[in-house]
């Protein structure tokens, strides 16, 4: 039987490996024709995108409860109650604890029919590790009876690998404050938290990933300088990108962070890894303590790459507003990156694109041409995430990857 495939002509890679992990990407309820299988019916597609995530983690020899870290972009204004989906997602998995689950609200989707698709990375066996621990939390009042399990995973340590979920300042007991600035700060101290929780901390993190409404530099810069604040130099790659839509109602940011952490003599151990930082990439506006390019453990984890001036950190945009010179620009320096690792776009095991879009399919697909060309003609597990606008009006698409090393 042939598997699913997404809604392309051209060959790409459903699933991959970096190092141990398996990573998936733009898994949606597609069939082996890249047709959507129950169109505008969230239900039964989380149902069959889950099959089909099944499907993909079996061609690297996994399983559903292999999975770590597991994401979904959902259509929403904001209004879904963020429950029904991650206990769909969570019942599915069948296994205690569930992987470390971050649900997203987007107003727009890549393919007809589509109302969600997920994003999952994998390793096999790890619930047999003895460094596996969870930080878990119970299922509020009603919310209770939709999963068999009634609690979720607040932080998951699989052996080394350390994810922390997405949440927002909702997620803390008591009241949520409305300044974005104190919600930010609210955010990180819980990811702190739970961190500890797992015996790590921020400078084990090789990946941040998050969201905040905003369209200027000026809106992002608080809320940049607040996440800061919990990292030292030299801190993991990063992604931060605007959102349209966040539930519950009066959040304005999200994150989440991943990393590794190694135990070994009884103790729990920082993992060494090497950064890099091609001279032609791009710096942020403000003195942030991330980098662009981190190895650990046979893969090379990117920061967001964004379309801006190189050897500058002046914030403005090449090819300002246009979307494709712009993609292959960020595709570049993705590139940039790798080769300064020795490794190659065609290396990729997961690459997530960010980008401006009108909701035409169209563009799309033009998306996908261009970073498909960009990768030896081979597209590897992608998550292509079209929004209504980015940083600015200026600055259209942001990209980041893993890759094997």
């Amino acid at each position: 039987m042939a598997l699913w495939q997404l809604p392309l002509a051209r060959p790409h890679r459903i699933a991959a490996r970096a190092g141990e992990y398996v990573f998936v990407g733009g898994c949606g309820d597609f069939d082996a024709r890249g047709l959507a299988r129950h169109p505008g019916d969230l239900d039964g597609q989380i149902a069959g995108a889950m099959a089909n995530l099944a499907a993909a983690l079996a061609t690297e020899g996994c399983g559903l409860a292999d999975v770590i870290r597991l994401k979904a972009f959902y259509s929403s204004d904001g209004s879904v109650d963020e429950w029904k989906i991650m206990a769909g997602l969570s019942n599915a998995i069948e296994a205690d604890p569930a992987p470390a689950i971050t649900t997203n609200a987007v107003p727009l989707q890549p393919w007809p029919g589509q109302l969600l698709q997920l994003q999952a990375i994998a390793r096999k066996g790890w619930r047999t590790d003895a460094q596996t621990r969870a930080v878990t939390e119970a299922v509020p009042g009603a919310s209770r009876k939709l999963f068999t399990v009634p609690k979720i995973t607040a932080g998951l340590r699989a052996g080394e690998f350390v994810a922390v979920p997405g949440r927002t300042a909702a997620a803390e007991p008591g009241e949520v404050p409305a300044d974005r600035v104190a919600q930010t700060t609210v955010v990180m101290q819980r990811i702190g938290r739970v961190l500890a929780g797992l015996g790590a901390g921020f400078q084990d993190a090789i990946k941040m990933e998050g969201y905040y409404f905003g369209s200027t530099w000026d809106q992002w810069r608080p809320l940049a300088e607040a996440r800061a604040a919990h990292f030292k130099e030299p801190g993991p790659v990063a992604t931060v990108v605007p959102c349209h839509a966040l539930w519950p109602s009066g959040t304005h940011t999200k994150v989440e962070v991943m990393g590794l952490r190694d135990h070994w003599n009884g103790f729990d151990k920082y993992i060494p890894r090497e950064d890099r930082w091609p001279k032609r990439v791009w710096d942020w506006p403000i003195p942030l303590p991330y980098r662009q390019g981190i190895r650990l453990r046979n893969m090379i984890w990117t920061g967001g790459q964004v379309p801006l001036q190189p050897d500058s950190n002046s914030g403005a945009a090449v090819f300002a507003g246009e979307l494709i010179p712009q993609t292959l620009f960020t595709m570049q320096l993705i590139e940039e990156i790798l080769r300064a690792f020795a490794a190659l776009p065609s290396d990729l095991a997961l690459l997530v694109c960010y980008f401006t879009a009108d909701g035409s399919e169209a563009v799309n697909r033009s998306v996908a041409e261009i970073v498909a060309a960009c990768c030896g003609g081979i597209l590897p597990p992608i998550t292509l995430v079209p929004q209504p606008s980015m940083h600015t009006a200026d600055m259209t698409v942001e990209i980041w990857g893993v890759a094997r090393s």
